[in-house]
């Protein structure tokens, strides 16, 4: 009897998954050729006001991740965030630090990212390259993000490349907020190389994370937070050797982001598209630094990031212990707030790409029949 009740479940199952997939294969098919056909369409006003294309580009981009993180959503993938607000400073410029688990961990970014204002459109990510070839690669292309070669044989190139990257980009583009992985992968994949590394280098013992890499972080510092000739950082992180009546610029916080799994159960991008595990809550902890307490020079801020990181050790071991995380500094107990996302808004925009995959489909239909 108990297997005849679990045949249905099971089957249950595996249908849903097949019909998500089903779903998502066409939600792709639609949305992704429409952002790149509206912009092909939007060409000639990104020579004549580059600023409007842009800010349009940015629009229909938050729109593709909204899609993302819906198909979470209508799972019961949700998110719980502590720590400080970074809302009021969703305007400001940042650069973002996060731990990384598995690729669930973007698709909770793209989730818990679509409240903070203008964050999502403005926002340029640094991901590995292989990302480049996935069905998201060619958007994240055309938005702007940086896909970035790993391994000691590309390093020193790769630095070079970011820079002449953020030059180019950042502030032509408007973007406002900079993702990136300083473990420069998966946690089970580098934890033991990490751990074998601090014990030759008698650095902290992690086990839920792993000790950071600065290269990119420190190039981001230093092109973007408008370093004085001192090496300092301006207290206002604007940068006050440009001249003119439009400043460029500059970082003026980094937030620290930490994501964490029940039971230690990183959600993958399989679970978001096939939903084959229960609902589940993922926790997100921020904290934010103002940029004038970041130190650039290249000891300094290695100091820097491995004691954010053997903090994150901390937050995910409290939080394994107790299912939540602890106050922070100056508080008397941590207060979460659920992060919600509206049904109406996520169905609107999903109406809109199967009907703008509709109508280029008719348009290239009609203008087939009238060359043949």
């Amino acid at each position: 009897m108990a297997q005849l009740g679990q045949g249905p479940g099971l089957a249950w199952v595996l249908l849903r998954a097949l019909l998500r997939f089903i779903f998502m294969f066409f939600n792709n098919c639609v949305a992704i050729p429409s952002y790149c056909l509206y912009l092909l369409a939007l060409q000639p006003l990104r020579v004549w006001d580059s600023a409007t294309f842009w800010y349009l580009e940015g629009v229909m981009f938050k729109w593709l991740l909204t899609m993302v993180s819906s198909w979470g959503w209508i799972a019961g993938y949700t998110v719980t965030e502590w720590g400080d607000d970074v809302r009021p400073i969703s305007e400001e410029e940042a650069m973002v630090i996060v731990n990384h688990q598995s690729t669930g961990d973007v698709c909770t970014l793209m989730m818990c990212l679509q409240d903070k204002g203008t964050v999502v459109r403005k926002m340029m990510w640094l991901m590995d390259h292989v990302f480049k070839y996935t069905n998201f690669g060619l958007v994240s292309l055309i938005h702007g993000d940086f896909f970035i070669r790993q391994g000691k044989a590309y390093r020193d190139k790769q630095l070079v490349y970011l820079k002449e990257h953020l030059d180019r980009y950042y502030n032509s583009r408007d973007r406002k907020w900079i993702v990136l992985f300083p473990e420069g992968g998966f946690l089970r994949k580098r934890r033991e190389t990490s751990q074998l590394f601090a014990k030759k280098n008698s650095l902290p013992h992690l086990t839920h994370v792993t000790l950071p890499r600065t290269g990119a972080t420190q190039v981001i510092l230093k092109t973007l937070a408008g370093q004085q000739e001192n090496g300092s950082l301006p207290a206002d992180g604007r940068n006050n050797n440009q001249t003119g009546v439009k400043k460029c610029r500059n970082l003026q916080w980094v937030i620290d982001v930490t994501i964490a799994y029940p039971k230690a159960r990183p959600m993958d991008i399989q679970t978001w598209i096939f939903g084959y595990r229960p609902p589940t809550v993922t926790h997100v902890h921020y904290r934010r630094y103002p940029i004038k307490e970041v130190p650039v020079e290249t000891e300094a801020l290695t100091d820097w990031q491995y004691q954010r990181f053997v903090e994150k050790e901390q937050l995910l071991e409290h939080f394994y212990s107790t299912g939540a995380f602890p106050p922070s500094p100056g508080q008397k107990e941590c207060v979460s707030r659920q992060m919600t996302l509206d049904p109406v808004w996520l169905c609107a925009v999903q109406s809109f790409a199967f009907a703008s995959g509709y109508m280029w489909y008719s348009m290239f239909q009609y203008l087939y029949c009238c060359v043949f």
